[in-house]
């Protein structure tokens, strides 16, 4: 208990899934949570299981991929909570699984717009507000598929590329003030984003199976096993983490 107590957290993405682990583990061990998502219902049910477990968070409609509503989100999350020590950039989405040569070009950038510009927004509004603080963690989640890929959903995967890669760029822009960027790459873990593609897929409990098996761990992750790694990189234990990519993936990439 008390990993990141007195430290304020904006989780982006966070009502569900990884996103929402990672919030109720934040609050868990301290921080002040501004859970942020399209899913308003969901992001209050989130903020509520918050407080009903004695932890402090509040919820704040946030499309990542307009820069103005980001703007605004976060000066009022400052305003309200004093300041931003951490921010966990877990928006994202899949977007369609075709050949490249079958993507249009609305659908290459719907995926674009949420995982790289959402990125980028989040990132560019947080950083004068960590300035002020005086130091800041960044986590950016990327995947497995920022770091090796797969013949299926290329934006999805160019999206996460990029991240990996901005996230080390930035790490060095920010070092100097205290600001450190490290990048999150997790397996497959067992979220609704993955659930939906099983069902997508047809029979759910053969498609989990499937993909346990692409895991020399044996089995798929769960979201609470990403959550930790974000706890890690938001607390002081890793003051000295900047740059680097957090592999969470059960062995998948140890091929």
């Amino acid at each position: 208990m008390g990993r990141v107590e007195g430290k304020v957290a904006i989780v982006t993405g966070g009502a569900l899934g990884i996103g929402k682990a990672s919030c109720l583990l934040l609050a868990k061990e301290g921080a002040k949570v501004a859970v942020t998502d399209i899913l308003d219902k969901e992001g209050q049910k989130v903020v509520k299981e918050i407080k009903n477990n004695g932890g402090m968070a509040l919820f704040w409609h946030l499309d990542v991929s307009n820069e103005k509503e980001v703007q605004k989100v976060f000066a009022d999350i400052h305003n309200k909570l004093g300041k931003i020590d951490v921010l966990v950039n877990n928006a994202g989405i899949a977007g369609v699984s075709k050949p490249t040569h079958e993507i249009t070009e609305e659908e290459w950038d719907k995926v674009m717009a949420v995982n790289v510009k959402g990125v980028f927004f989040c990132t560019k509004h947080v950083i004068p507000f960590m300035k002020k603080t005086g130091d800041g963690s960044i986590i950016n989640l990327s995947s497995i598929y920022g770091i090796v890929s797969s013949p299926d959903v290329p934006p999805y995967h160019a999206s996460k590329g990029a991240v990996r890669i901005m996230t080390k760029t930035d790490a060095f822009l920010y070092a100097k003030d205290k600001i450190r960027v490290n990048s999150v790459h997790p397996g497959f873990i067992w979220t609704p984003m993955v659930e939906n593609y099983a069902k997508s897929q047809g029979n759910v409990e053969e498609v989990r199976k499937m993909l346990d098996n692409l895991h020399p761990i044996g089995h798929i992750g769960e979201p609470d096993d990403i959550a930790y790694g974000i706890v890690y990189l938001a607390s002081d234990e890793s003051k000295f983490v900047t740059g680097s990519e957090l592999v969470i993936d059960g062995g998948y990439t140890a091929r």
